[in-house]
């Protein structure tokens, strides 16, 4: 991974917006995550989260406004997420193959380099799970599959969306123990919850969404709690 020095941050977005009919989804957005935080993204379901992620990662274009992910614009997706590594709704993999082959597949089709296989798949606890097939993993394995596909392209950014729903106790914590890694190693990290506490554990920055405004966006604070939820049951206009 390659690093700059550069007070820009990972992730800055002005006035963003999205509409589908007549809702504005995402209401113009005004917020920016440090380079090398690891932030969270957090509001009740619906809040927006997922349509701002889509923004960022190319999917979904704004109606409204602009902004820069690892300084380049939102409007140049091309050239910016070959540095991005992102884990969005369920992971996609070949049930027949192993776990190894699904990242050989992957690195094929992404254009990177299948040397990195074995330190992701080693970074992550898979290595006895490589040889595999993808259809005998266990939910928390899928997901940190998921994830080291995620980082085999060494990103400067890494996007998690709802990264520990579904999994079980043990799995949580093995997910924010990763999590925490990701971002002891330099890298920016944007993880979403509906959960406030959950990303208490493990961001130092944080973004509060309600009905596709933000109500916050900065450090994460102590006893943050009962304001948060002030926050979500005041208007957001």
């Amino acid at each position: 991974m390659e690093t700059q020095e550069t007070t820009e941050p990972a992730v800055m977005v002005d006035g963003l917006t999205k509409r589908y009919g007549g809702r504005a989804v995402a209401d113009g957005l005004d917020f920016a995550v440090p380079r090398g935080a690891v932030a969270g993204l957090v509001g009740p379901n619906g809040a927006g989260k997922t349509t701002v992620l889509r923004m960022l990662l190319g999917l979904v274009r704004p109606d409204a406004g602009f902004g820069s992910v690892n300084g380049i614009s939102l409007l140049e997706p091309e050239r910016y997420l070959p540095t991005v590594g992102a884990l969005v709704e369920s992971p996609a993999f070949y049930p027949g193959l192993t776990g190894e082959r699904n990242l050989a597949v992957h690195t094929t089709l992404a254009g990177l380099d299948p040397a990195r296989i074995p330190a992701v798949l080693d970074r992550l606890g898979l290595t006895r799970q490589a040889r595999q097939v993808y259809r005998t993993y266990s939910l928390g394995q899928r997901q940190r599959l998921a994830i080291a596909a995620a980082l085999l392209g060494d990103p400067a950014l890494v996007v998690l969306d709802e990264p520990t729903n579904g999994l079980d106790p043990a799995g949580i914590r093995d997910m924010r123990g990763i999590i925490r890694a990701i971002g002891a190693e330099g890298r920016t990290v944007l993880v979403t919850s509906h959960l406030l506490a959950e990303l208490e554990q493990v961001c130092d920055w944080l973004i509060v969404l309600n009905e596709g405004r933000v109500r916050y966006s900065g450090r994460l604070l102590p006893d943050l709690e009962e304001s948060y939820f002030q926050m979500l049951q005041e208007d957001p206009r």
